[in-house]
């Protein structure tokens, strides 16, 4: 701790928090998860629990005169065994909406898993402190965007000026639902997955729920979007059903029409956009399941391959192509008697011209200059003039 100030800790509490749809009091600290925890208690899932914990779309939002920020976090590093470290979670300051400085904490817990195994093995460590100097005098809004891939408890909060919770923003809430893609995957920053790029485009309140892996039109999923108050939904829906190769397509109609059912139980006129999957070479054609090729992880490169053949699709296998499809197909039925239901298809915001000048670093994720064009595209067909947000 910088001894120049006479610092004030002020307790940290849900009411410090956007994004995050629960906080857990930890014997540590203060623990943001994206799924309630009635969600999270019918699904054992061990990645569903690792992904909603990581708090993408998360930021402590607060008001204050303070120069100087210091922010103690626990995260939880993860380390594949055979694989290069991962580099540490990224935490951006923001004031008054405007960049003001990036950091990332030292030690936190450690999460090694070994994917050729399948075995994780979790050992405890010590909070790191990340500090922000020099911040302009005067009343200013204060947001610390949490890291979209990495665990993280808030464990105390040090400032040279009190602090209070900022006002609730003047702006439509936009709750959103997807993949890995949506959750950040190889996002360069908090505030540059492609959804936070969009939402700050659109001028909205962003709550992502995307859920790397987990995707999988899930009923307590749908009763979340459901419950949680929004101006606007969309749901991105696909890919996970293929790599996981989940349900054939005679279960996905019905659970797509079930999904949007339930959501509109509670939502029976909000704009809501059904967004199909961007473009995936591998599986555009190929039915899943994926499988990861080690071939590379010492290098630090780690490939996807689809496992299924072209011909399963006459079975009933799911391929992107056929579920963007179905999809359009649910939407048109849907929309005589839905008018605030849309449909966006996922190419329009990477396609083929994209796959050729910024393929998919894994043949799965874009990568961080391919979020940024995503958020930008949905920002243009979504919020733009004609567009479902609009």
């Amino acid at each position: 701790m910088h001894p120049a100030h006479d610092w004030i800790t002020t307790p940290l509490t849900a009411a410090f928090l956007r994004g995050a749809l629960e906080v857990e009091q930890t014997e540590r600290g203060l623990l943001p998860h994206r799924l309630p925890a009635w969600a999270r208690a019918q699904c054992a899932d061990g990645q569903l629990a690792m992904v909603e914990s990581q708090p993408s779309g998360v930021r402590l939002a607060f008001r204050t005169r303070a120069t100087a920020v210091e922010l103690d976090t626990l995260p939880t590093k993860r380390l594949y065994v055979g694989a290069p470290p991962r580099p540490d979670g990224v935490y951006e300051l923001l004031v008054d909406g405007r960049p003001a400085g990036r950091a990332s904490a030292e030690g936190g817990d450690v999460m090694t898993i070994d994917m050729v195994a399948g075995t994780v093995e979790h050992r405890p460590g010590e909070p790191g402190t990340l500090r922000f100097p020099g911040l302009p005098g005067g009343v200013k809004d204060v947001e610390i965007w949490l890291p979209h891939n990495e665990t993280t408890e808030l464990v105390a909060l040090r400032t040279d000026a009190p602090v209070e919770p900022a006002p609730a923003p003047d702006r439509r809430v936009w709750l959103h639902h997807g993949s890995s893609i949506s959750h950040g995957s190889d996002a360069a920053t908090p505030t540059t997955t492609w959804p936070a790029l969009a939402a700050s485009l659109g001028g909205v309140e962003l709550i992502n729920l995307g859920l790397g892996g987990s995707a999988l039109l899930d009923p307590f999923t749908a009763r979340v979007l459901r419950d949680t108050p929004a101006d606007l939904i969309s749901v991105k829906i696909g890919i996970n059903l293929v790599n996981a190769d989940l349900m054939r397509l005679r279960a996905f109609g019905p659970a797509v029409h079930g999904f949007l059912d339930t959501i509109r139980e509670g939502r029976p006129t909000t704009p809501l956009l059904v967004v199909s999957p961007i473009l995936c070479p591998v599986h555009e054609d190929t039915p899943g399941p994926s499988a990861p090729d080690f071939s590379g992880l010492g290098e630090g490169r780690l490939r996807f391959v689809p496992m299924g053949s072209a011909a399963e699709v006459a079975g009933g296998k799911l391929t992107l192509r056929v579920i963007r499809e179905e999809l359009r197909r649910i939407v048109r039925q849907r929309r005589a008697d839905d008018p605030h239901l849309h449909y966006l298809d996922g190419r329009e915001m990477y396609g083929e011209a994209d796959a050729r000048e910024l393929p998919l670093p894994d043949q799965l994720h874009p990568d961080a200059v391919t979020h940024r064009r995503m958020g930008e595209r949905f920002a243009t067909l979504a919020f733009g003039e004609g567009g479902a947000f609009a």
